[in-house]
């Protein structure tokens, strides 16, 4: 006796259509997603009032500028490399520590800006901030 399910003609399903399947995971995903960002895993704090006053810029700035062709400027005045590097240390007399803004063109090569900072540097200055827009 033989097992038989259906009719010979008819054939059966051979594939599964995965459609519907990728479509319910694609919705799970956007569901994940959403509910990721949306829930923030920070602490939460109840932080305290303070009054405490915001400090002021420092006593002494040094703008240091240079263009595209290289020109140096300590503020507005233009300088060659060693009157920089005599300004430097003139500045770092007494124990001072000025702050140093140095302002570089896109276009200066980097071995002017290496040149300024190494000035900098052996004249004891070493706060020294990079200004960018």
């Amino acid at each position: 006796m033989a097992f038989h399910l259906g009719d010979e003609e008819t054939q059966g399903m051979s594939e599964m259509n995965l459609i519907p399947l990728i479509d319910i995971m694609l919705v799970l995903m956007i569901i994940f997603l959403v509910t990721a960002t949306v829930m923030n895993p920070t602490v939460p704090l109840d932080l305290p009032d303070t009054n405490a006053t915001v400090s002021g810029l420092p006593d002494e700035i040094l703008q240091i500028s240079i263009d595209k062709d290289n020109g140096l400027f300590l503020d507005e005045e233009a300088l060659t490399l060693a009157q920089l590097r005599l300004r430097l240390e003139e500045a770092s007399k007494d124990g001072a520590n000025p702050n140093i803004h140095l302002r570089a063109d896109q276009d200066t090569r980097y071995d002017m800006v290496a040149q300024v900072l190494a000035a900098a540097s052996t004249a004891g200055l070493t706060k020294v901030a990079f200004v960018t827009e």
